[in-house]
């Protein structure tokens, strides 16, 4: 096989490849093979029909198509891995430009591929992330938060106020018709928690048990999606939550200590760690946007197209691909389709953009990724979607989204030597030292980096620190997914 490399473009390359007939001889007698399976000749068993009946009943023709089929990409990809400095990041266009039967088969193929990238100097980054602060209000937020998990809920005989419990029946019309799906009673709610119906806070704020009132509010969904309904909330009971008492007696109840002095203080420790996380979070973030601006990368036309493309459909999704009804969401929002697309396209470039800087980057520190590093992103990605490890793996090996994760943890490592190599100092002026959450690029320490990144979103390490979130105790919890279901 004889095959060329032309670069018509800082992100595109042209093979040429001819590939003589000897060398698909494989490709032939597995042609053959296949269609002799699928076809039934009189006079031969399913499979057993020699070659030269085939061609003759079938014509030669069915026989090439079934070769190129198979052959072409394969001499594509051998063409690749033989060519210098090609690195192909989308799929090609492929083009059969000769086939000379008995001769050979000539093909061109175009492709995006990694451009070539100069970054800057790591060491020279600087970067500036907030002092770490623990205040007394913090943490007797999350001693509140922990006792808040210990409340017990008692009724009261009193109109709801903000933070109350109230059991509510809910009905709602539109143009006198009844909404079926917006019908429900013995609903638990929080007052002030949002997220229900606009305007229900409002509306039960100063009712007593056994008064209603009626609102007008847009319905979000169901039939009546974007329709003004009269929606009537009537108060069944109103609760309050009231919290155990702060002391040594709570701590025992709570945790593993035997004081609240010592309870506040580990609350106190821990949230320590997480303002520590939240700085290497800012680093990490702050480096890259440093990184990609000093960077000076073209960017592969079909790959941005792709991007483009992912996004827009993902945005219509909810909207059942319509359109009509993502245009008119647009409008409620005060944005135009124009608007819209030009600001896609944009998010798509730098997307792009950053991906082949963090790809540059693990290329230019050598970056490998390990199993168990692969591994511990999988169930990281699994537990953030709510699956079981194996129905996540299932999926994202049936989605081809396998290397995609690979690319992930690579460039989250590569991105983490960035952060050692930079220089971090907190608003108050002292160089901050983040190798004990992120290593010091030492072997030791490498299979812990790529995670290092993930768990310093503040989300995820918020819930890690206090167990106290829940802002319900477990009865109301479970009140409000059983209700939510039935609604």
């Amino acid at each position: 096989m004889k095959s060329t490399v032309e670069h018509i473009g800082p992100t595109r390359v042209k093979l040429t490849v001819e590939v003589p007939f000897d060398e698909l001889k494989p490709d032939f007698e597995r042609a053959y093979k296949k269609i002799a399976q699928q076809v039934r000749i009189p006079g031969f068993r399913p499979g057993k029909a020699p070659a030269r009946i085939l061609d003759a009943r079938l014509g030669r023709g069915v026989v090439l198509d079934e070769v190129l089929n198979s052959a072409v990409p394969a001499k594509y990809s051998e063409a690749v891995s033989a060519a210098e400095n090609v690195s192909p990041i989308g799929r090609p266009d492929i083009e059969v430009t000769e086939l000379a039967d008995g001769d050979k088969v000539a093909f061109t193929a175009e492709v995006d591929v990694r451009p070539e990238i100069t970054l800057p100097e790591l060491d020279g980054l600087t970067v500036t992330v907030d002092d770490v602060e623990v205040t007394e209000e913090q943490v007797t937020e999350q001693l509140d938060q922990l006792r808040a998990r210990f409340g017990t809920l008692t009724g009261v005989e009193r109109p709801a106020a903000t933070d109350d419990f109230v059991q509510i029946d809910l009905s709602a019309t539109v143009d006198g018709k009844e909404v079926e799906e917006a019908q429900t009673t013995g609903f638990s709610y929080q007052v002030g928690q949002g997220g229900l119906i606009e305007g229900i806070d409002e509306a039960i704020t100063g009712l007593s048990a056994d008064e209603e009132k009626t609102f007008t509010s847009k319905l979000v969904a169901g039939e009546y999606a974007d329709s003004d309904a009269e929606v009537t909330v009537k108060v069944t009971a109103v609760k309050e939550r009231q919290l155990p008492d702060a002391d040594d007696e709570f701590a025992q109840l709570a945790s593993e200590f035997d004081t609240l002095e010592e309870l506040t203080a580990d609350l106190k420790e821990r949230l320590g760690r997480v303002r520590r996380m939240e700085q290497v979070t800012q680093a990490r973030d702050k480096i890259l946007e440093q990184i990609v601006d000093a960077t000076e990368v073209p960017l592969p036309e079909s790959i941005v197209e792709a991007e483009v493309e992912s996004r827009h459909h993902d945005a219509v999704h909810a909207f059942d691909h319509s359109d009509d009804e993502f245009n008119k969401f647009l409008e409620s929002q005060g944005k135009t389709r124009e608007e819209f697309d030009t600001e896609t396209k944009e998010e798509a470039e730098k997307s792009v953009k950053t991906r082949l800087v963090l790809d540059a980057l693990a290329d230019a520190e050598e970056i490998q990724v390990g199993d168990q590093e692969l591994t511990e992103r999988i169930m990281y990605q699994a537990q953030q979607y709510g699956m079981a490890p194996e129905q996540f793996v299932q999926q994202i090996q049936q989605a081809g989204q396998l290397g995609a994760i690979y690319q992930d943890v690579r460039r989250s490592k590569a991105l983490i030597v960035a952060v050692r190599a930079a220089t971090v100092t907190d608003a108050s002026g002292a160089e901050v030292d983040l190798s004990d959450l992120i290593g010091d690029g030492s072997e030791d320490d490498a299979d812990d980096a790529a995670g290092a990144t993930d768990a310093a979103t503040p989300e995820v390490v918020e819930g890690d620190v206090v167990e106290t979130a829940d802002d319900s105790t477990d009865e109301t919890a479970a009140e409000n997914d059983a209700d939510a279901a039935k609604a």
